[in-house]
């Protein structure tokens, strides 16, 4: 694989959560489960994806990924090419105008796989058609895009999904990094809808949203079976709007009724600041495709500050692409270190390496502060760092994102997000639905955020002057 192409890329439990279908909620102190039904798995994993970026030769739009999102798409983005046996050429077709005698479909059965049998799907089409009550509501190219996602879903996979062509033009607009909503990355972990992280300074964060907050009710609706894209379209809206959602925080045991006055949501995927004693902080909200721009300046003015330690901040930060993970990484290890390796389906491992830049930070000290709310790219970056230079990780246990997608475009400017890989650390170890274990543990209570304290960072801080004094 071409490593120029772009990827992108969600211990112990501590109260059970039982739901039932009329959002009513239940907490002891043993295990997360659900009454009656299941959340849905069906996750387009808009949140934590990790993402292969193609570019479509018929669509003109990149690959983006996440990871995985409700308001930014979010993971990590890579080339493969397009499939000839594609799913568009088995499944999906193209709607010709009907007259009473033509075909619904034009190449319904083109390239079917020989030992799939369609002749049911036919048939219960067929009664759809014949009896079901309301005429008017059978749209065939609904149906069709239905079909897709139900295929899709099968195979019990979060971060796989179809997405339409209005969710497939809202999937690439989030990726710009500019939009109206409430500024919150969504996915599914555990079969719940869950927040993965609040995005810095926007009003998800500002209305008291929390990373791992299970969302159970968006207004009145509750979200048992309900997919990432399903609440995004019921959560998104325009800017000065409310949106009310309840949640239920495991940590506390609280059940909450936060409203969030939607805005335009306008992400800094990179801040810096120079802190006391030649220490620089940088901050990186979503590996964006133009956040190694900015953190190559931001890098340069920490050069020109003189510092002498460096703290890097993932948290909350949902992940992004992979290419511009693995060269922000090579901005601190040795050019040819594998700071990332992808798995495939033929367990064949493929290594992605440091590139060549510029050596003057190669020693400095540093310290990440991460929390669950650190996912994909995040815990890549985070991990590469730990195992390259033995960096300490500050803070909570990451989200646990460990596993690639690519975002395959369909002839009708639809597209699918296929899981195609799993990564690993540089020492070869799965986060995937496990996370990063911090080297230092330090928790936000809520007190901490009542009172705007940020103890994960004044621990990190004492941490750093520890080792610069090494």
């Amino acid at each position: 694989m071409n490593q120029e192409n772009k990827k992108k890329d969600t211990g112990e439990e501590e109260s059970i959560i039982t739901i039932d279908k009329e959002g009513n909620l239940k907490t002891s102190k043993d295990r997360v489960e659900i009454d009656n039904s299941s959340f849905s798995s069906n996750s387009d994993g808009s949140s934590l994806t990790s993402i292969n970026k193609n570019v479509m030769r018929k669509n003109n739009f990149g690959f983006i990924v996440l990871v995985v999102v409700i308001f930014i798409a979010g993971f990590f983005l890579g080339g493969r090419s397009s499939q000839k046996d594609s799913i568009k050429d088995r499944l999906t077709s193209i709607i010709k105008p009907l007259s009473k005698n033509d075909p619904v479909f034009a190449n319904a059965e083109k390239e079917k796989p020989e030992d799939v049998d369609f002749d049911v799907f036919w048939e219960a089409w067929r009664h759809m058609d014949s009896k079901f009550v309301d005429v008017d509501k059978l749209d065939s190219q609904k149906r069709v895009y239905g079909a897709i996602k139900g295929m899709v879903s099968a195979v019990g996979d979060p971060y796989s999904a179809y997405m339409d062509p209005e969710e497939t033009k809202e999937f690439n607009t989030d990726m710009d990094g500019s939009f109206e909503g409430i500024g919150a990355e969504l996915g599914m972990k555990k079969g719940m809808l869950t927040v993965i992280a609040p995005l810095e300074g926007m009003p998800a964060e500002e209305a008291g949203l929390r990373a791992g907050d299970i969302i159970v009710k968006v207004f009145d609706e509750v979200t048992l079976d309900m997919t990432v894209n399903d609440a995004v379209k019921l959560i998104r809206g325009e800017k000065g709007t409310d949106v009310k959602l309840t949640v239920a925080r495991e940590a506390t045991g609280e059940t909450l009724e936060i409203s969030i006055t939607r805005g335009t949501i306008e992400l800094e995927s990179v801040k810096y600041e120079k802190k006391e004693g030649n220490i620089g902080y940088i901050k990186i909200s979503k590996f964006l495709e133009n956040t190694g721009r900015k953190f190559d300046k931001a890098v340069i003015t920490a050069q020109t500050d003189n510092i002498e330690g460096l703290i890097i901040d993932v948290r909350n930060n949902p992940g992004g692409y992979l290419n511009v993970a693995v060269d922000m990484i090579s901005t601190f290890v040795p050019k040819g270190e594998v700071v990332v390796w992808e798995k495939g389906r033929n367990d064949d491992n493929i290594p992605f390496r440091a590139q060549k830049k510029s050596d003057k930070l190669l020693e400095i000290p540093i310290v990440v502060i991460m929390n669950g709310g650190s996912a994909s790219a995040s815990e890549i970056m985070a991990g590469a760092l730990r195992d390259i230079k033995g960096v300490k990780l500050v803070g909570e246990k990451s989200f646990g994102k460990g596993s690639v997608q690519q975002v395959q475009g369909l002839r009708d400017n639809s597209s699918m997000r296929i899981t195609i890989a799993k990564w690993l650390t540089p020492k070869g170890d799965s986060i995937h639905e496990v996370g990063l274990d911090p080297d230092i543990e330090v928790k936000m209570e809520k007190e901490d955020y009542e009172q705007k304290k940020d103890p994960q960072f004044e621990r990190a801080l004492e941490e750093l002057k520890n080792e610069m004094t090494k």
